[in-house]
């Protein structure tokens, strides 16, 4: 293999994308160094991805306690939350997690500097430390320094009204939180708030939750939610948000204001791409974010950029492969590009919700010709036992070549039941493959085979 010991690669950010970009080529043999001012493994580890996914655990386990009369188990007491252990375990697993990362990297004797990095030329960066700043020279440089939640202009974040930064320190569970913000972000803080036991009113400015998704996935999400209380306000686009003596009231556009004590800010994110020194490199921005071709190059040949400050396709999954095939292709290796609509993506919700490749409402807009099969969970042997049989399997196909197109599934442990449809997408399989898979019995994953027949 090619000798890369003499090619120097900052970069500047250590989440998903800088570390695995930066272990990677640490393994090929260049010599790294990584810039990172708050964690490494970044806003998935710290505040995103890892906590929001514990807490969705802490209420998971809440739910099942809740319903396991239908299950024959009697005399359950009450079930009580502490916000404060609950925080603990949130930042011990974080912790946990950097830890590890940061071993890697120090066995790979990649450099790493606690700090915020600047491109100061072409191929001159700086670190910006409390101990001073450290000038480095590099042959090529990754910037991955992620995104933050975005903040209306007509809001104010402090103690009550907050955005998913806030929400794994709050001192004690919401009485009652108003979400803003009913996409993916938005629905799996309902669910979170709602099953801990808090009051949540749901703001959803279109026809329905998830507004980029298929209707019918959206409507068995809408229906649990309001199984469970949700309170729902379709057509209502927040206007504006106040502080009172003993909460906040939020305000609408159509006129509306509902008082609560907490509001909860899900509108999407902005890019962190200031005071990275761009200009001086003559890196080009569109909105913020910094524009890549299908190798994350940006427009200067050897500068790369990956994860949320990219804008494309903001998950730690995509980010974590970014990194991999950057630090390959920067290296002189073959790589192929990201094929983005084969990522396979979860909503941890209750019923979960996953899917991968093309979706019936983007097959349809496409005016594409497409065979769509579904099993609901209601016939899976396993979903019945276990009490969780909403939902159901639904596998898209070409007619013609019989080749697995995409797939969705809505049910108890989705975001672990799509990977076969993902491997078959991703690999160009046929629907025999899934039909000829001889599958655990009872399982959930049978209905996958069934929606394939």
């Amino acid at each position: 293999m090619q000798n890369h010991n003499d090619t120097r690669l900052l970069v500047i950010g250590g989440g998903p994308a800088g570390h695995s970009a930066a272990t990677v080529a640490a393994t090929i043999g260049a010599q790294v160094t990584v810039i990172e001012d708050k964690v490494i493994g970044g806003a998935a580890h710290l505040w995103d991805c890892i906590p929001s996914k514990a807490m969705v655990a802490s209420s998971m386990r809440i739910s099942a306690i809740r319903n396991a009369g239908r299950l024959g188990i009697d005399e359950v007491g009450p079930v009580h939350l502490d916000m404060g252990v609950l925080s603990d375990h949130l930042h011990s697993i974080s912790s946990k997690i950097e830890s590890s990362m940061v071993d890697l990297l120090d066995s790979q004797g990649v450099e790493m500097i606690r700090g915020r990095g600047r491109l100061t030329g072409l191929n001159t960066a700086v670190a910006e430390t409390d101990d001073g700043d450290i000038e480095i020279e590099f042959d090529k440089v990754l910037l991955s320094t992620g995104s933050r939640p975005w903040v209306p202009d007509w809001a104010t974040t402090d103690e009550r009204i907050f955005t998913t930064r806030e929400v794994y320190s709050l001192p004690e569970l919401p009485e009652h939180v108003v979400v803003v913000g009913s996409g993916v972000t938005g629905v799996e803080m309902v669910h979170i708030f709602s099953s801990l036991g808090s009051k949540v009113t749901l703001l959803v400015s279109r026809h329905h939750v998830l507004p980029h998704r298929d209707a019918e996935v959206a409507m068995v999400l809408e229906d649990s939610f309001l199984e469970r209380g949700v309170a729902l306000l379709k057509g209502s686009r927040a206007s504006g948000v106040e502080r009172t003596s003993g909460g906040v009231v939020v305000h609408t556009e159509d006129g509306r204001s509902i008082e609560a004590s907490h509001c909860l800010l899900a509108v999407g994110s902005a890019p962190n791409s200031e005071n990275l020194g761009l200009e001086t490199a003559g890196i080009e921005t569109s909105r913020g974010y910094i524009p890549v071709n299908e190798y994350n190059v940006t427009n200067v040949a050897h500068i790369y950029a990956a994860g949320d400050v990219c804008g494309e396709l903001p998950l730690s999954s995509v980010a974590t492969m970014q990194g991999r095939k950057i630090a390959r292709h920067l290296l002189g290796h073959d790589v192929a590009p990201l094929d983005y609509r084969k990522v396979a993506q979860a909503i941890f919700t209750e019923p979960e919700i996953a899917s991968v490749g093309l979706e019936e409402v983007h097959a349809a807009s496409e005016g594409r010709k497409v065979r769509i099969t579904k099993v609901p969970l209601a016939a899976n042997p396993r979903a019945l036992i276990q009490g969780n049989a909403h939902g159901f399997v639904k596998v898209i196909s070409d007619p013609a070549t019989r080749i697995v197109l995409g797939g969705t599934v809505v049910g108890h442990h989705a975001s672990e039941l799509i990977a076969p449809i993902a491997l078959a997408v991703t690999a160009h399989l046929r629907v025999d493959a899934l039909l000829e898979t001889l599958m655990v019995h009872p399982s959930l994953v049978e209905s996958i085979a069934e929606a394939a027949e």
